[in-house]
């Protein structure tokens, strides 16, 4: 499980794999107002076959990286469960006292437009045998 990064890099990975013009994610303000994020297309891979391990810490952009991936047929998603299912955006600011609060500005819609927000991505290929200590290739046994 990854649990996290900085959203533009999920983009970004995406990005690598996807042919051109194909949504990478949307970013739903609060006001509803969306921006899409595309794929150029420029050096993708789209050929090879992809397998992403995923669990429950699976989070952020590594989760907008699986949804990307996994909604647009492009990758096997494969782990013992869901990913955490983080879809929102916050900053944190901090308060006078040194604490700090997490407001929430925008959330992330995948390109067949769920909210993965406190549900997740759910594997394509659910591997229950497959422990954040386990080897890659146990994970993928039978698929390759």
């Amino acid at each position: 499980g990854n649990a996290g990064g900085y959203m533009p890099a999920g983009v970004d990975v995406a990005k690598l794999f996807l042919p051109p013009q194909t949504t990478v994610i949307s970013e739903v303000k609060r006001d509803g107002t969306a921006t899409k994020y595309m794929s150029e297309g420029i050096g993708s891979e789209t050929k090879v076959p992809l397998y992403l391990l995923v669990d429950s810490k699976t989070a952020s952009a590594s989760e907008i990286l699986a949804a990307a991936l996994q909604d647009n047929g492009r990758a096997t998603l494969v782990g013992p469960s869901k990913t955490f299912g983080k879809g929102r955006i916050q900053n944190v600011q901090q308060m006078e006292d040194g604490s700090g609060v997490a407001v929430t500005k925008a959330k992330y819609m995948t390109p067949k437009g769920n909210d993965i927000h406190g549900v997740g991505l759910t594997p394509n290929v659910l591997a229950e045998t497959c422990t954040p200590t386990a080897e890659a290739t146990a994970c993928l046994t039978g698929l390759l």
